[in-house]
């Protein structure tokens, strides 16, 4: 940089030096004028260097050597970003919340789905007492664990109890619970959201009932003043993290009532964001706050990615923006995973398809449907193919069914039984990193089933109850959509900030 200094005052001397005739004063003039534009934008584009620098030193990336070798395979349309909300309070955490320790735990997660039209997105809310497997994770002393069975969600971020969380091993958990590659992985912190919130001014909110000291730290043990006034209002910082972290004494008092609070807040920060504009002076001071409290996973570790990123969502309108909830049912005190319209609900995503239906993968029509050639294509033989059937459903002898039709089409049937579940939609067929192809050949037999690697090797089919009952093969089914109920309930983030702010 210092010999481009000196270039420069050397230019600028030798200029300086020269007469100027005074025929040609008007066309310096207009040299001058364009010389002084073009300095401008040079030094637009120097102070920009200067702020990616900025940003990029500001920006953590954290360890994805723990992501799991064992992934669904990258989509060619769409991609998926994992948000956690980190509780932490550990550093400049410590002067947010409520509570000790410093372990980094996780009280809000999300997985946004930017559609191949990037016009399109949509945030699934996953519940904290999810009852899930989390697959094995990588400790920090390099060694990994078992495969857990049915745990609170929120433990994965806990894994190996270090001070920054364990961010690779939700993602695995993700993944393989909604059988969707997430491409990227986005951590913010107290202290980040607080910040950010600042940033852009505050955010607008509505409270549905008066909130006092003792709603907002049951152990206070007593009422304590006024902290939120019911109705609308402003909050940044504290105040806003108070908001979206508040859970007594608000709505239902759930979990889930607050997530339907958090949803809102997202919304009506998109929406102050977008109102404010998109330009530097006002994303500035939003993109320093968020990377100063951020830790990205490797693909987003510099501001070049992180904004380009951003930038890829700024076609997304409000409306088209939306918010749903993972399908839930209390189980006791934990919330259980309703497996047929949570199936339903990331098939549609794996196909691009929006809340209300659309395809919005971005394909050509040419591209977007098979050729008469591929549709014609008869089932595979399955001759040196060997499968183990389940059947997923409630309809007794189904696995038997299937057996026979598959044996007859070559393959070896290796069992015939029962699923761990009977309540799948969609046939599921798991394979072994060996047993792709394997796995392929088998789907001919089972059009609009979901194509799942699993870790241990061989080949499985979970029939659904999309396949037909009397053992025939199955027909191409309807293209996959978010279930009803599911799609009721999605908030978009032009919604009322005052509608459906709790669950029940």
């Amino acid at each position: 940089m210092a010999g481009s200094h000196k270039a420069g005052a050397a230019s600028r001397g030798e200029s300086g030096g020269s007469a100027m005739p005074r025929g040609r004063d008007k066309r310096s003039r207009a040299r001058i004028a364009g010389i002084t534009g073009l300095s401008v934008v040079v030094l637009a584009v120097a102070g920009g260097g200067w702020i990616y620098l900025k940003l990029n030193g500001d920006i953590k990336t954290f360890d994805d050597g723990g992501v799991s070798a064992d992934r669904p395979a990258a989509s060619t349309e769409g991609s998926n970003v994992l948000v956690i909300g980190s509780d932490t309070r550990s550093g400049d955490n410590a002067q947010y919340g409520h509570g000790k320790g410093d372990i980094g735990r996780s009280d809000t997660a999300f997985l946004l789905h930017v559609y191949g039209d990037q016009k399109h997105a949509v945030a699934v809310s996953i519940p904290r007492d999810s009852l899930v497997d989390i697959p094995p994770c990588k400790l920090p002393d390099g060694n990994w664990t078992k495969e857990k069975h049915r745990v609170m969600f929120n433990s994965a971020f806990e894994v190996g109890e270090t001070v920054q969380g364990n961010p690779a091993c939700t993602q695995n958990t993700v993944e393989k619970l909604t059988g969707l590659r997430v491409d990227h992985t986005v951590i913010v912190d107290f202290a980040g959201f607080a910040k950010m919130t600042e940033a852009v001014g505050g955010v607008g909110v509505c409270v549905p009932n008066n909130v006092y000291q003792g709603d907002l730290n049951p152990k206070l043990g007593h009422k304590g003043s006024l902290v939120f006034a019911k109705g609308e209002q402003n909050v940044s910082g504290q105040k806003a993290l108070d908001y979206v972290r508040i859970r007594h004494g608000i709505g239902d008092g759930s979990d889930i009532g607050r997530i339907q609070r958090q949803q809102a807040f997202v919304g009506s920060l998109i929406k102050k964001v977008k109102g404010n504009g998109l330009d530097p002076t006002s994303l500035l001071p939003l993109a320093s706050a968020a990377t100063k409290s951020m830790t990205v996973d490797s693909g987003l570790g510099s501001a070049n990615k992180l904004i380009s990123f951003a930038m890829s969502m700024k076609n997304i309108d409000l409306h088209n923006t939306k918010f749903v909830t993972l399908p839930w049912r209390y189980e006791g005190e934990r919330v259980a995973v309703v497996k047929p319209e949570a199936d339903a609900l990331f098939a549609a995503l794996r196909a691009d398809r929006t809340i209300d239906g659309k395809d919005a993968a971005g394909k050509s029509a040419a591209s977007a449907s098979p050729t008469p050639t591929a549709a014609a294509a008869p089932p595979a033989s399955g001759k040196g193919v060997s499968v183990a059937v389940y059947n997923g459903t409630t309809t007794k002898g189904l696995a038997s069914k299937v057996a026979t039709s598959l044996r007859s089409a070559g393959f070896t049937v290796t069992g015939a039984t029962t699923a761990a579940t009977q309540d799948y939609t969609q046939t599921v067929i798991e394979y072994g990193a060996s047993s792709e192809a394997k796995a392929k050949t088998l789907a001919t037999h089972f059009p609009g089933a979901v194509l799942r690697q699993a870790k241990a090797p061989g080949l499985n089919v979970i029939v659904g109850t999309e396949y037909k009952a009397d053992g025939a093969d199955a027909a191409p089914s309807a293209a996959a959509s978010v279930p009803p109920a599911v799609a009721e309930k999605a908030r978009s983030a032009d919604d009322s900030i005052c509608s459906n702010l709790s669950y029940g």
